[in-house]
């Protein structure tokens, strides 16, 4: 793994003075990624070209149950449909019994998410980071906005993706649209970040810090991180350290200050041990000198990106971006990402802090959604666990 160092110094003070306006996982499937056909004629709307491929029947009638493939009849629309294959519902765990019996307030949620209310060819999905995003026809949200909808993350990084999602084929041109095949369902996040933080068990440190850093402000205000992480309008990536990561981290912060005070070594590191064995760590009175709100304000922040971006489209030659501490701390370097592909998913990838002397790795999925540890997406953004804190200066 290739590790890009971060060469820039003298940072200003951290403060946080923060304004924003605004799941699926990784599974082995026997087809290449990102396979691009010839334009088609174009002389079939997108419907007819699904009802006369029996490749697409699981699809057909699910969008049939749904009532949507009238609208995809429609000459006088544009669409994009990113549509699984029999093959992709199968590996999704999907067949027609189950659709058949799925509820269409789950059902019809699933199916907008495919589609993108505008013509977006293979030409057109960009090839840069981060993920350029395209607005579904799924309104997450109806109360909050009529005009909300749920986006999509087309890619060309490393071969052809939605989201974290291959591209089996793509441009299957159509009188009203253009099809691109999915080797997988591409499901629709309906949780926060904030739900997945503050209820996952291994990610309680993060939560506390979290709460740590709001500490004395009003839970209305723009610099509130967990109303922020709560948001609907926010698009977010956000690296989260794990349990053992605080932990390895605090212990050793601690341990170093206690020697300076002049507590004897085989005292201080049982003691640091003992202090940060628990979240709690971060509400003790006695550790608010080192931890100050805006001290572990500045660390979060440090490990969020203002846009949303998966292993798969992580540059494979690495590449330096900015967080939300740049906000504030414009000339801050940002944080250092490498992915590493095998066969066609990513194996390794790695994000590195200025002051971290080793690089932080992205916990790899292992387990399908929703408690996988990279590529997790929520409605506001999406959450790869690391093995490190990330550390600004």
């Amino acid at each position: 793994m290739k590790k890009i160092s971060i060469p820039v110094k003298n940072l200003l003070p951290l403060v946080l003075i923060m304004s924003i306006l605004s799941l699926s996982c990784n599974k082995d499937v026997p087809e290449p990624v990102g396979k691009v056909f010839p334009p088609s004629s174009g002389e079939k709307s997108i419907a007819a070209i699904l009802s006369e491929n029996s490749n697409y029947s699981i699809l057909k009638n699910a969008l049939t149950r749904a009532g949507l493939m009238s609208t995809l009849w429609d000459d006088s629309k544009s669409f994009t449909l990113f549509a699984p294959d029999n093959q992709a519902f199968t590996y999704s765990g999907l067949n027609n019994d189950i659709i058949n019996m799925l509820p269409l307030e789950r059902l019809v949620p699933v199916l907008l998410y495919h589609v993108v209310p505008q013509k977006v060819t293979a030409s057109k999905i960009p090839s840069t980071f981060p993920n350029l995003q395209y607005p579904s026809l799924l309104n997450p949200a109806p109360s909050v906005s009529s005009l909300l909808r749920l986006t999509s993350f087309p890619s060309a990084i490393n071969g052809a993706w939605i989201n974290n999602i291959p591209i089996k084929e793509t441009d299957k041109v159509a009188t009203n649209g253009v099809i691109h095949t999915t080797a997988l369902v591409v499901m629709p996040p309906t949780r926060f970040l904030w739900d997945r933080i503050s209820e996952d068990p291994e990610l309680t440190y993060l939560k506390a810090a979290v709460q740590r850093a709001d500490s004395g402000v009003a839970s209305s205000s723009l610099s509130n991180l967990e109303g922020l992480l709560k948001n609907i309008g926010a698009n977010f990536t956000i690296f989260a350290p794990t349990n053992a990561a605080f932990k390895a981290l605090l212990t050793g912060a601690i341990y170093k200050a206690l020697v300076l005070q002049g507590m004897p070594a085989a005292t201080a590191y049982p003691t640091a041990q003992y202090l940060a064995s628990t979240p709690a760590v971060f509400s003790n009175p006695a550790l608010y000198g080192a931890l100050s709100a805006q001290t572990v304000k500045g660390i979060i922040v440090y490990h969020i990106m203002t846009n949303r971006a998966f292993t798969n489209s992580f540059p494979i030659d690495g590449g330096v971006y900015k967080t939300v501490l740049n906000t504030v701390v414009s000339n801050h370097p940002g944080i250092a990402l490498v992915a590493e592909f095998g066969s066609m998913f990513v194996s390794d990838a790695v994000v590195t802090g200025y002051a971290n002397d080793t690089y932080s790795h992205i916990l790899i999925n292992n387990t399908p959604e929703p408690n996988g540890t990279s590529d997790q997406h929520y409605l506001n953004g999406v959450l790869h666990k690391i093995d490190q804190v990330l550390l600004p200066q």
